[in-house]
């Protein structure tokens, strides 16, 4: 569906088109958004010439342009493509087209263009690589590149890519957070000056703008034009929402990112190139549900996204914490194969000198004291049981209490000056260089090879902080190299161990991006178990992964980081929307709890193939006391709903509700499963919802999608499970 032609390019794919003025000295996108269709000459033309506004009063006497790559020679005023320097000069770039280069599929619509610049002031070259997704996601990917004969170093300061949005786009949807409250949204109107989200924490962070979008006042999951943008980098990054009172050519504001450089971090020798992280944009006139569906439509095409079923997971975090006992572990192995876990995964405290945070970081072997034949016997007991084994790693820290520290303390990634403070006892150990890349890499192979370890959970616990290496530069920024080196060592445990998992967890939530998710299999989306806070946290993290990438837990009745008491059926309903697992010592469970977990298990494998293939919706509600979400499957024939209510609320009913992603010309059965336990309510229920308790009811899905039906007033932290299913044609009309 690409168009070619001398003067526009068009990208088409999923309902979705850009547009590029090819033409332009540097060339300009003319349209970002909904698909255009087929351009003809005229119509090209006529894209073209609107591309270019009027010119203002007491303005330039050139028309004001928004280029691919933007700077003050255009008359931008707003944040250039490209900041740097030249011992102090050749600070304004004015870079000119070379080459471009198409590459359009013949299915699948979308495409590549491939631009290619050179710039005589700062002597670099520049490259824009731009990928339209058969989802409709564009990506892209930007880099600066020292000429051959260049003289010196280039400083590059920073590099951003963006795209233009219209006036109609006003309002801003993005989000903060701290530990154990990750993925906070936070709306405000689009104003004249630049809103711009900065992590200087060595990662994301649990504060991550995460997903930055803009679109029509009002947007919600299931309504309205928006445009959204994500910086798939591990390391600091930025992103920006930038508005000029003279616009961005015919465009209002602008919207784009990328990492944000330490000073001095990126120096650039003759011949040397900086390759910026993919920065990826989306557009939806349906809402946020339908970016969603885009991002988790384009992550599911990736020939590296998991393939096989999610297998139920036990984490013996918070069963056990510190405490390993061999006699212990294995009474919970016991309990984790009696209610049907498949995967077991030993958290920290396995490894030397770890009774506790303030020793042992560093040093990966087993602990004899505590596991005097090593892991082989409770991994033997895990895999007898039928199930996987994991382990927990923390590779990129380092305790000072540990024989890695005293032995190689210019591997801590901190000044030669001196340590600063401690973050949960623990330091940043420098893993791009090279002597403790290669100590982490054999430790960690020959742990995989000698166990033939399943999964690996790999945590990340602290900001880094003065981040500069010891050596072999001392001073030098870390950022930006440590961030390739955990790619790179990602990279290669994988290759060694190609059937290997890897979780991302960072305290948490605090390094979720489509970067490390190029290399990972799930993240753990936050270290609060707590699942009113949870419902919340992955409901928003959805809008960025699909439910199989985001594990979800099991948690203990008194959550270890709120100290809430949520009754079983709750927390049991709440899990089973991601990659479930248990985090909970089941030895302390009483014989009908276990019953209940077993059915919940059964359950989950019962539905996963639903959960992990089909697509997330969410209900708009004007009451945030409560929410209706779940997963409708590819093909529209089943879905499984939560109506959940975290408090009380003025009003003492809902009224109608109408069921998002079911089809309005079809009929449906539907069923409250109670199996798990049934939600207590406050008062009667509506008529309907007592016969489907009993038995499936007949609906038409102009009733559910459209009018919407009455639910029940559920009393606070509880949660009703509806399955839907589309009754086939010739049953509906009684053939």
């Amino acid at each position: 569906m690409t168009q070619v032609h001398d003067d526009v390019v068009v990208l088409r794919a999923a309902g979705v088109s850009i547009a590029f003025d090819v033409r332009s000295p540097v060339p300009r996108i003319l349209h970002f958004g909904a698909d255009l269709g087929e351009l003809d000459e005229s119509g090209r033309a006529a894209l073209r010439v609107t591309g270019v506004p009027g010119v203002l009063n007491n303005a330039p006497d050139t028309p004001r342009v928004f280029s691919v790559w933007p700077s003050e020679f255009e008359i931008w005023s707003g944040t250039p493509a490209q900041s740097g320097h030249r011992d102090g000069s050749a600070t304004t770039p004015r870079p000119s087209t070379e080459s471009i280069d198409i590459d359009a599929p013949e299915v699948n619509g979308g495409g590549t263009l491939t631009i290619r610049m050179r710039d005589d002031v700062t002597r670099t070259r520049q490259s824009l690589v731009y990928t339209l997704s058969g989802a409709g996601i564009l990506s892209v990917r930007a880099s600066v590149t020292a000429a051959d004969d260049a003289d010196g170093l280039y400083d590059l300061s920073e590099l951003n890519t963006f795209v233009p949005v219209p006036e109609r786009a006003t309002e801003v949807l993005d989000f903060t957070g701290k530990w154990c409250r990750e993925r906070s949204p936070q709306r405000f109107p689009v104003v004249d000056g630049i809103h711009r989200r900065d992590a200087h924490r060595g990662k994301p962070g649990q504060d991550s703008a995460f997903l930055t979008m803009v679109g029509v006042p009002g947007f919600g999951f299931r309504h309205g034009e928006v445009w959204g943008m994500h910086v798939a980098w591990s390391g600091d990054q930025h992103t920006i929402v930038e508005r000029l009172p003279e616009g961005a050519g015919v465009f209002s504001a602008v919207l784009g990112g990328g990492e944000t450089v330490r000073p001095g971090e990126i120096r650039l020798a003759s011949g040397d190139t900086y390759e910026g992280p993919e920065v990826m944009f989306t557009w939806s006139d349906a809402g946020l549900d339908a970016i969603a569906a885009r991002i988790h439509a384009h992550l599911r095409s990736r020939p590296t996204h998991p393939s096989t079923p999610r297998p139920l997971v036990l984490n013996t975090w918070e069963a056990v914490y510190f405490d390993h006992d061999q006699s212990r572990l294995e009474q919970l192995v016991d309990a984790a194969a009696r209610v049907g876990a498949e995967r077991l995964v030993i958290d920290d405290g396995w490894f030397a000198g770890r009774r506790g945070s303030t020793a042992g970081l560093g040093d990966w072997t087993v602990d004899s004291d505590v596991w005097p034949n090593g892991l082989g016997p409770i991994v033997d007991r895990v895999r007898a049981a039928g199930m996987q084994f994991g382990l927990w790693f923390e590779p990129e820290m380092v305790n000072l209490d540990s024989e890695l520290a005293r032995a190689h303390p210019d591997w801590i990634l901190a000044p030669s000056e001196g340590l600063g403070p401690s973050a949960r006892h623990q330091y940043v150990l420098d893993i791009a260089h090279p002597d403790a890349f290669a100590y982490l890499l054999e430790r960690m192979d020959a742990l995989v090879d000698e166990y033939e370890i399943d999964y690996i959970k790999w945590d990340h616990n602290r900001d880094l902080l003065e981040a500069v290496q010891r050596s072999p530069q001392s001073g030098r920024p870390g950022v930006h190299a440590q961030t390739l080196a955990l790619y790179a060592l990602l990279d290669e445990l994988r290759r060694r161990h190609p059937a290997l998992e890897i979780e991302t967890c960072s305290s948490g939530g605090g390094r979720i991006d489509l970067g490390i998710l190029e290399r990972t299999d799930r993240v753990w989306a936050s270290d609060c178990n707590d699942p009113v806070e949870r419902t919340s946290i992955e409901r928003w993290t959805s809008l960025l992964l699909p439910p199989e990438l985001i594990g979800s837990h099991l948690g203990a009745a008194v959550s270890h980081t709120t100290k809430r008491t949520t009754p079983l059926s709750y927390r049991l309903v709440g899990s089973l929307f991601a990659h479930a697992g248990i985090e909970w010592d089941l030895t302390k469970c009483s014989e009908k709890e276990l019953d209940t977990i077993a059915q919940w298990a059964e359950l989950y494998r019962s539905k996963r193939s639903l959960i992990h293939t089909g697509t997330v919706v969410n209900a708009d509600l004007a009451d945030p006391a409560v929410s209706l979400r779940g997963v409708v499957s590819a093909d529209g024939s089943e879905a499984l709903f939560v109506w959940a209510r975290v408090a009380t609320s003025g009003a003492g009913q809902i009224g109608r509700v109408r069921f998002p992603g079911l089809a309005s010309d079809a009929n449906y059965e539907v069923r409250i499963r109670e199996e798990l336990g049934a939600a207590s309510r406050h008062g009667r229920d509506p008529e309907w919802v007592g016969a489907a308790v009993a038995a499936p009811v007949t609906i038409p899905g102009s009733v559910l999608a459209v009018a919407g039906v009455p639910l029940p007033t559920l009393n606070p932290v509880q949660a009703m499970l509806i399955e839907v299913r589309r009754i086939p044609p010739t049953r509906a009309d009684g053939e």
